[in-house]
């Protein structure tokens, strides 16, 4: 026996299309001594977000940072004391490996989820994360992936962080071999740029986060670029305000791309802000991250750079502007990596870069190069014969 529908109206079954649109608003602050006694940032912060205080935090720490501030883990737990009206310590801070490592180890994120879940942490508390880029990210995704995504105040405390991915929306891990294989876009609640943390940097990674400021000057901002290649040498000699007229402009256009591009989650198959990094992913791929992201970088830029030129892109004053700046920074633009493995089916040849970068994205090929300082163009597909030639001429001039 069939029965037949009687209710009334009929609904013709048609696709239901809803647009759905999300705000982010994030502020991204400048200190010093963001843990002093009588600094209320961090507390105005969690302070100010309109709901009933105190409110659970718990800190992730670099450990790599403790080895210069030997005392921060009590200065975290008297601040809390001191401003016990807002903010709780609702569990002792945990302290993960700095660097790369942070983003190569699964059981850290798993560590990171189980301290949520002993602290009680909720989508209404705060995970404060203190460190580099590469700790940063895998608090970052563990935050984001944690009942569906708790508020994270980032603390960056590179250079390389404070300028560029601490300022960001992307999150992630490392996994299969690949960079950033596991992560999710999240932006964070705020972030808290400390000057003070930069003294702790050794020369190598005070100068690596500079190479992100160059890349973001030389497709965005020729005027910045000759900032930089002004102040070169006094930056290389760790001029601090040089270094924060560099980390402000470079997180400022890092952000006006964020924002404006109608791509920050990028569905797209463009990725302006990775100029110079499909190399640079390989390359410290290869070196099994011997490399910094930023000495990477600044191999990559120099790449980039010199293809553009051999292309007919670039002319060669600026090219050889652009080497000249990386140098006087006191950056390598060659390391053996480059010219390792020459078959382009083997996993270790510097091209299958190209193949990870737009794998990781989806889509074509879309890279971006340069047809003049400060000014940008996307290309999709690339001659790896006037690519081998920019390795010579990089190899050339290390001498």
């Amino acid at each position: 026996m069939i029965l037949e529908v009687k209710s009334k109206p009929k609904y013709n079954l048609q696709p239901i299309r809803q647009r759905v649109e999300v705000t982010f608003n994030y502020p991204v602050h400048f200190t010093n001594g963001i843990f002093d006694l009588d600094n209320p940032l961090l507390a105005e912060i969690i302070e100010n977000d309109g709901e009933a205080k105190p409110k659970k935090v718990i800190f992730v720490v670099d450990g790599g940072l403790l080895e210069h501030r030997h005392e921060l883990l009590v200065e975290l737990r008297q601040y809390c004391d001191r401003n016990s009206d807002i903010l709780t310590l609702s569990a002792e801070p945990m302290v993960v490996p700095g660097g790369e490592a942070a983003k190569n180890n699964p059981q850290l994120l798993e560590d990171i989820h189980q301290l949520v879940e002993n602290a009680g942490i909720c989508r209404h508390s705060y995970i404060i994360a203190i460190g580099g880029g590469a700790v940063l990210d895998l608090i970052g995704y563990a935050a984001a992936t944690a009942h569906r995504g708790i508020r994270l105040i980032r603390i960056p405390t590179t250079v390389l962080a404070q300028n560029d991915s601490a300022v960001g929306v992307k999150n992630g891990v490392n996994a299969f071999g690949k960079k950033n294989f596991l992560g999710s876009f999240a932006p964070p609640y705020a972030v808290i740029n400390d000057f003070d943390f930069l003294s702790s940097l050794d020369d190598r990674d005070w100068r690596a986060g500079i190479a992100e400021a160059v890349k973001v000057a030389l497709i965005k901002d020729a005027e910045f670029f000759e900032f930089i290649s002004d102040n070169a040498a006094l930056l290389a000699r760790r001029n601090l305000e040089a270094m924060q007229q560099v980390i402000y402009r470079c997180a400022q256009l890092h952000l006006k791309h964020i924002a404006t591009s109608g791509d920050a989650f990028e569905m797209g198959s463009s990725r302006p802000l990775d100029f110079g990094h499909w190399a640079a992913h390989k390359l410290e791929q290869l070196t099994n991250y011997r490399l910094r992201h930023g000495e990477a970088v600044a191999i990559g830029i120099a790449l980039d750079s010199t293809y553009s030129y051999l292309e007919g892109m670039l002319s060669h004053c600026e090219w050889q502007n652009i080497l000249h700046t990386l140098k006087t920074l006191g950056f390598e633009l060659y390391v053996s990596e480059l010219t390792e493995e020459s078959d382009i089916e083997n996993p270790r040849c510097l091209f299958q870069g190209l193949n990870e970068f737009r794998e990781h994205l989806g889509g074509e090929l879309t890279l971006t190069l340069l047809q003049r300082i400060g000014e940008e163009i996307e290309v999709h597909a690339v001659k790896n014969s006037s690519y081998q030639q920019a390795i010579t001429l990089l190899s050339n001039a290390k001498m």
